[in-house]
């Protein structure tokens, strides 16, 4: 199928071009190509965008790959296609001057003359809503938390770990509960089944095992994150230290959430509480019965929901809100994505 594209007027957004969305996280990017009627023209998926760790323009050479695939997927050719805008959702696009050097590559590579970063966890939170007003919590690898309004108003944090306050997230809560692991078998702490669950994941008998089996790289670095379900799993067979960790990311959800909705000036109303990632969307009923009671005494009016479908949904809402499509963009682009 061959795409025409009108030409972009350098005075705004053009409200016929086609759309590009993308949602790149820390382990995969999703990009997909849209017609301003929500239609998905095209999509592809690559692997993760990690500008700290690969610096900005490598990152988004990788992109760019991804990008170009999607585009063929639409039927596009060459290599610099004119979209009437980008919207972009980032993965460690955590401060402004990210998000400034971020959009300046973009705006370099001449996909288009309108260009909006975000951080990708804005594409959470407006997939999960049918417009953009309420607050998301993600926790993934991390945890993060941003909330809008529709007149454009934002809250957000840092996010950036332990220097701006954050703790939780799947990579942490697997550190937490080595550290709880470690010190219950070796009697510096309370006993708890940690011990004995954590090393037996990967075949070992003992947290000395495995303290060692990580320090040598016998057990890669990037498998840590396989022992959260395993606290997740002890905690739910009533181990108190893990249900601790447990109650204590629920705290973090809450405190993230009500210090939002207060500064949108949304704790005296109804309004969303979406929570999201591969951490909160597996509704561990533990931890979602803490946050609910939490939130019930900070934020009784909040109503939680649950994000589900793919984060790219909310990309490509926010690029055509930018373009204010019709209503019934936003469905037919649900619609596709099964939301």
């Amino acid at each position: 199928m061959g795409v025409n594209l009108n030409g972009v007027n350098p005075h705004g957004v053009n409200p016929n071009g086609v759309l590009l969305a993308v949602d790149a996280g820390n382990s995969k990017t999703d990009v997909a190509v849209l017609a301003p009627d929500g239609t998905v023209l095209g999509a592809a998926r690559g692997g993760g965008f990690q500008p700290p760790v690969v610096g900005v323009e490598t990152a988004v050479d990788a992109l760019a790959e991804i990008v170009g695939r999607a585009w063929a997927e639409a039927g596009g050719t060459g290599l610099s296609p004119a979209f009437a805008h980008v919207a972009a959702c980032l993965a460690n696009a955590d401060l402004p001057v990210e998000e400034t050097a971020l959009q300046a590559e973009l705006l370099r590579r001449g996909w288009s003359r309108s260009v909006r970063v975000h951080n990708d966890t804005f594409a959470i939170l407006r997939a999960g809503l049918d417009e953009p007003r309420g607050v998301a919590v993600v926790c993934g690898a991390g945890i993060n938390c941003v909330g809008m309004t529709p007149d454009g108003r934002t809250a957000r944090f840092p996010a950036i770990g332990k220097i701006s306050g954050d703790w939780g997230g799947g990579s942490g809560m697997a550190e937490e509960a080595l550290w709880f692991a470690a010190r219950a078998e070796d009697g510096r702490g309370e006993p708890s089944e940690l011990a004995r669950a954590l090393p037996a994941h990967f075949g070992l008998e003992t947290m000395y095992a495995l303290i060692e089996a990580l320090h040598l790289g016998l057990v890669p670095f990037e498998r840590r994150h396989e022992l959260t379900p395993v606290l997740f799993r002890v905690s739910a067979d009533g181990d108190p230290v893990a249900l601790s960790l447990v109650h204590r990311l629920a705290e973090e959800v809450v405190a993230l959430s009500a210090v939002a909705l207060g500064r949108l000036g949304l704790l005296e109303e109804a309004a969303p509480v979406m929570l999201g990632g591969s951490v909160l969307a597996a509704r561990h009923p533990q931890l979602e019965e803490r946050i609910r009671e939490l939130l019930a005494e900070r934020a009784p009016k909040a109503v939680v929901g649950f994000v589900t479908a793919p984060p790219v949904l909310g990309a490509g809402l926010l690029a055509l809100d930018e373009v204010a499509a019709a209503p019934e963009a936003a469905a037919r682009l649900r619609e596709h994505y099964g939301a």
